[in-house]
């Protein structure tokens, strides 16, 4: 059925905006009227008859403006309806007009159409991959199958939520020092091209030869000045050049490899890598998604070819009977506390449990760690600007003491 976007005036003049599913044009209309308002502009948006191709493309295009974080809210939305006792259909009606964003409404009524015509909710959700990912998809697969998908869909709220603070908290710690550093850059490169060829212009007339920092300094500025943009230029085929060895197989393994053997960074990297790890297969369990499929989707979360290959390994190992702490045991990518835990959880029948104490605990030295590295970054910043500045300021002092010299 037709979707359609509708501006409108109540009895009291208060212009109202909503959506709305009719045959027609003139079924929203009279359906518009009938609700005692007045219609004033009427839109289709999405058709539940359009042709497969054209459809997936208007989803592509509309969920370029849906954020997770309306995802998670909706979810939560969606959770309380359903657990209130009211039927799937009426709870995305009330949905939908709790959604402000109105890409996101018009999916949501799509999602609507799909399950008054009779399909399952996981069916209409996989329509959207952009929105809703593969663990979203799963865990409401699993909470339809098991009847409890309110249950599910409050842990998938309490989930993404998680996943976004985590985020959040390290994006916020990250933010003050990369902005020290972009000002730092700014005020060192307009010093060099434009203070520092003004102070040098004294030397010009000047027949002594200039002390070797002077010299370097002079040499930094004039090519700063003048070939900036060979500069851009090489530093954006420098760019391109490892996008391109990223997307290659080998280049994407060696990235990977180096994330989690580089000194500094190995430590920080794996227990990321053991957070997600923890945290998904935990939601997963606990929704009832049997644990091979959840090693399948969990996988895909962790961004590594090196750890995507273990875990591959352990989804065939699981066949033949082996145990997932055994399994793991046996890489050195993961840590010896998270099999233990993983060991417990399986000898105590309480895996999901062991599991998500496990992400709670990595989290936390994930979180403690990177505000211990921007602790240090800046203070290696102060004193790296001070340096910068302390050489400019000898290459320019030099040549002048020796000028005086040579006056007396």
């Amino acid at each position: 059925m037709p979707v359609y976007e509708y501006t409108a005036l109540n009895p009291a003049g208060k212009k109202l905006k909503g959506i709305i599913e009719a045959d027609s044009r003139t079924g929203a209309r009279q359906k518009i009227r009938q609700a005692g308002n007045y219609p004033v502009d009427i839109r289709e948006t999405l058709s539940g008859n359009t042709k497969g191709k054209k459809k997936n493309l208007s989803v592509v295009r509309l969920g370029g403006h849906v954020k997770q974080q309306e995802v998670h809210v909706a979810t939560r939305q969606l959770a309380t309806l359903l657990g209130a006792g009211i039927p799937l259909v009426p709870a995305l009606n009330g949905l939908i007009e709790q959604t402000t964003n109105p890409a996101f409404r018009t999916i949501i009524a799509q999602i609507k159409d799909q399950v008054n015509e009779g399909h399952s909710l996981t069916t209409a959700l996989s329509e959207h991959p952009r929105i809703f990912s593969k663990i979203y998809i799963n865990m409401v697969q699993a909470g339809e199958a098991s009847g409890s998908l309110d249950v599910v869909l409050e842990r998938l709220a309490d989930f993404g939520e998680n996943q976004q603070a985590l985020k959040s908290r390290i994006t916020a710690a990250l933010i003050y020092p990369i902005f020290m550093g972009c000002i730092g850059v700014g005020v060192l490169f307009t010093l060099i091209t434009v203070i520092i060829p003004k102070i040098t212009k004294v030397f010009a007339g000047s027949k002594q030869a200039l002390p070797l920092p002077t010299v370097f300094l002079i040499s930094l500025s004039t090519m700063l000045a003048h070939y900036w943009w060979l500069i851009l230029l090489l530093a954006a085929i420098l760019v391109i050049g490892l996008r391109y060895a990223l997307s290659r197989p080998k280049g994407r393994r060696l990235w990977d490899r180096m994330k989690l053997t580089l000194p500094g960074l190995r430590d920080i990297n794996i227990k990321i890598a053991a957070a997600r790890f923890s945290r998904t297969l935990s939601s997963l369990l606990h929704a009832g998604v049997p644990l091979f499929t959840s090693l399948g989707i969990v996988k895909n979360i962790l961004n590594n070819t090196l750890l995507a290959e273990v875990i591959d390994d352990a989804a065939l190992e699981l066949e033949k009977g082996k145990s997932l702490s055994d399994i793991l045991r046996e890489s050195r990518w993961f840590t010896p506390m998270l099999v233990q835990m993983i060991a417990v959880g399986e000898q105590s029948g309480a895996l999901e449990k062991m599991l998500d104490k496990a992400a709670t605990s990595y989290e936390k030295e994930i979180e403690a760690k990177i505000l211990a590295l921007t602790s240090m970054i800046e203070p290696i910043m102060i004193l790296g600007m001070g340096l910068v500045v302390a050489f400019i300021v000898i290459s320019i002092l030099l040549p002048i003491f020796e000028m005086n010299q040579l006056i007396r």
